[in-house]
């Protein structure tokens, strides 16, 4: 039986990203080939030598929203975080509260611009709706007065460059508190490259939620389970994707949320999908449509390491890994990538 201390490795500080690369697209791709249980790099541009004319490479759209609101309590004046996590229409908003002991009903929180957020209803687990209000613009203020939400692990201050590179350059619809982030290395040019092969380029929405930092609480894996995740998965895309399997190309997952959809639905339905998914990924477990996978190396004990483990074997992943900390590739959301064949 497989345990969260199965995922753990060791991972010396310096080698976590807190920058992007100087140039988009320039970071260093490891190859790992399942069948021969080796490993090799180029650098992340030439990754179209990998993708074929039969294959199909899917993207996900989802725009990183401003999420990140700091504030205080309108009457005790203590600080909080306020993470936005799913808009309700009418200035009402799912959201997330640190600490969550203030997510109680009728607690007020102030931010700048005089934008003022009441709790509604409690959720649970730090999680709130609550409506804002203002003496201004207050739809306009929710999207000016947050700030991106880097990860935790990024240990600085949000830059004016967050605002560009912690968004991939094909995003189109709002709602992630997270950037997909394997999709983050792509320039408009390597697409392009991709496409001059012949490969199928499309594109489904899963909106990353904080899911996707939080730990696994339960040492046993099966345990484990991860918040809900909005997804859309347009007609365009399915017929797509049923195309390349009839012409025996492969299905190329960028990334884990890419791979958690894909994954979640049935990819011979005939009309355009939307739901969320909670699917937690953990060996073994038996892919149904994903065939390569391209992804960034994830934190220990996570329930990504969990996905990435499940595809290429978890003792070829830890093999991976442990090559990539002696080689310095650099880890997590600005860091290095890796090509799962």
């Amino acid at each position: 039986m497989l345990t969260k201390s199965d995922l753990m490795y060791d991972l010396p500080e310096e080698l976590i990203a807190q920058h992007p690369p100087a140039k988009r697209g320039t970071c260093r791709l490891m190859i790992l080939n399942r069948k021969e249980r080796s490993f090799s790099e180029i650098e992340f541009s030439e990754i179209s030598e990998y993708i074929g004319s039969n294959d199909s490479l899917i993207l996900n759209d989802t725009r990183v929203i401003k999420a990140r609101l700091k504030g205080h309590r309108e009457h005790t004046g203590g600080s909080i975080e306020m993470f936005l996590l799913e808009d309700l229409g009418s200035l009402r908003w799912k959201t997330m509260v640190k600490p969550g002991r203030n997510c109680k009903t009728g607690n007020a929180f102030v931010f700048d611009n005089n934008l003022k957020a009441v709790v509604e209803e409690e959720l649970g687990n730090g999680r709130a709706i609550v409506h804002f209000s203002s003496s201004g613009t207050t739809e306009e203020l929710i999207k000016t007065t947050g700030t991106v939400p880097i990860p935790p692990y990024i240990n600085r201050k949000p830059q004016e460059l967050d605002n560009t590179r912690y968004q991939t350059v094909f995003a189109a619809n709002s709602g992630a508190v997270a950037a997909p982030t394997a999709g983050l290395h792509f320039t408009p040019e390597i697409l392009k490259d991709i496409q001059k092969n012949g490969t199928s380029i499309d594109y489904l929405t899963l909106h990353v939620g904080p899911g996707t930092f939080q730990p696994l609480r339960n040492e046993i894996l099966e345990e484990n389970s991860i918040e809900e995740e909005r997804y859309v998965v347009a007609e365009k895309t399915l017929k797509s994707l049923q195309e390349c399997k009839k012409r025996n190309g492969r299905i190329i997952a960028t990334g884990t949320t890419v791979t958690r959809t894909l994954e979640s639905i049935d990819i011979n339905s005939t009309k355009q999908l939307s739901g969320s998914t909670s699917i937690f990924i953990h060996p073994p477990y038996q892919f149904k449509n994903v065939d390569v996978l391209l992804t960034n190396f994830h934190l220990p004990g996570s329930s990504l390491i969990s996905l990435v483990g499940s595809f290429a074997g978890l003792d070829l992943i830890m093999e991976a890994y442990k090559k990539a900390i002696k080689d310095k590739f650099m880890f997590y959301s600005y860091g290095d990538a890796m090509l799962i064949i």
